[in-house]
């Protein structure tokens, strides 16, 4: 069990540090493909779908999702945030271009991960990929950043730029340990000019409202009914019946989907034959043994329960959350002028 909950809440709140990321850095581009290639630095074509069109979780939602942002709106806020500090960062004379919204989309349209959340359940997918990510989804769009000064740093942060501290002896510098640069607070003006609270970014998000705890509280809850529902009777049996179709198959000693998915991803990202039969059987003894509908029917009423013993906080949340989407689009129809 304690596998379980580690994996469960793993599930949930993986996603859910996507909209804080996004909103609280714009600093750090993923590096690992060239942009520069003729591909649009942002293709919504790769952007998850709403709700899954396909597979065994098609047209599936759970109640909680109603409180989640979308993976649109969370790149809505970001790029708004993106141009809010551009424009900031300009009034203090200093010219920067971040990194677009929206270029390395993830798997799952919210932090519910409803795709993978029992684990997979494509067939059409497992069989081209077994547990991998279509090709799309694995290759990161590289959106080069110019190194910023220290004074920049400062401006768009409202800290120093990280000093690192020396490395202990035996430790490689720039390794590990290298993340633990240390900061101190921003000089109090540049060029004429009182810096933000926060710097930019922070100034960026007073703007937009961003309240960077509320997707975590709701992913957390989240994370809370998958656990819950794991201990469910009706789960538990649904699940030991997936465990004997999988062991008819030939695959034994897996005690939930969890276990097939760690022993079907591969080392290099490159699924095997051995994987691509694990996955697809897999997902035909979750089909025959109704899983997925089980599972997420047993959750669904786990979390329709949270949201009435929760129902403020998450109509706060939700409001909060309109409210920032609308700041947010009018920022960048202004931008767009």
């Amino acid at each position: 069990m304690k596998h379980i909950k580690q994996t469960a809440t793993a599930v949930a709140l993986a996603a859910s540090a996507l909209l804080v990321s996004a909103c609280s850095s714009g600093t750090t581009p993923d590096t690992t493909k060239n942009a520069a290639d003729g591909r649009p630095i942002v293709n919504k074509e790769n952007w998850p779908e709403k709700t899954p069109t396909s597979g065994l979780t098609k047209d599936l939602a759970l109640p909680l999702e109603a409180y989640m942002a979308s993976y649109e709106d969370q790149v809505t806020i970001e790029q708004a945030a993106n141009d809010l500090q551009q424009s900031c960062m300009k009034d203090y004379g200093i010219d920067l271009t971040l990194p677009k919204a929206g270029a390395n989309p993830p798997p799952s349209d919210n932090d519910a991960n409803i795709e993978r959340r029992y684990g997979i359940t494509d067939r059409a997918g497992a069989e081209k990929y077994g547990y991998e990510l279509p090709p799309a989804l694995r290759e990161h769009t590289k959106q080069p950043l110019r190194d910023l000064s220290g004074a920049e740093v400062e401006v768009l942060t409202g800290h120093t730029k990280p000093e690192l501290p020396k490395a202990p002896e035996g430790v490689k510098a720039g390794g590990a340990f290298a993340g633990l640069g240390q900061t101190k607070p921003a000089r109090a003006e540049y060029n004429g000019k009182k810096l933000k609270t926060g710097g930019c970014i922070g100034w960026s998000k007073e703007q937009l409202g961003v309240q960077e705890t509320d997707p975590v509280v709701v992913a957390q809850l989240a994370g809370d009914s998958l656990v819950q529902s794991m201990k469910d009777d009706k789960v538990v049996k649904a699940i030991a019946a997936w465990s004997s179709c999988m062991d008819g198959k030939g695959h034994k000693g897996l005690a939930d989907p969890y276990k097939a998915m760690d022993q079907g991803v591969t080392n290099d990202g490159k699924p095997s034959q051995e994987s691509i039969a694990l996955a697809v059987d897999d997902i035909d003894c979750k089909k025959q043994t109704d899983l997925v509908k089980i599972w997420s029917g047993v959750e669904s009423a786990i979390q329709n329960k949270q949201i009435a013993d929760n129902k403020s906080l998450l109509t706060g949340i939700k409001e909060q959350h309109g409210k920032q989407i609308a700041t947010a689009r009018k920022q960048m129809a202004a931008s767009a002028r």
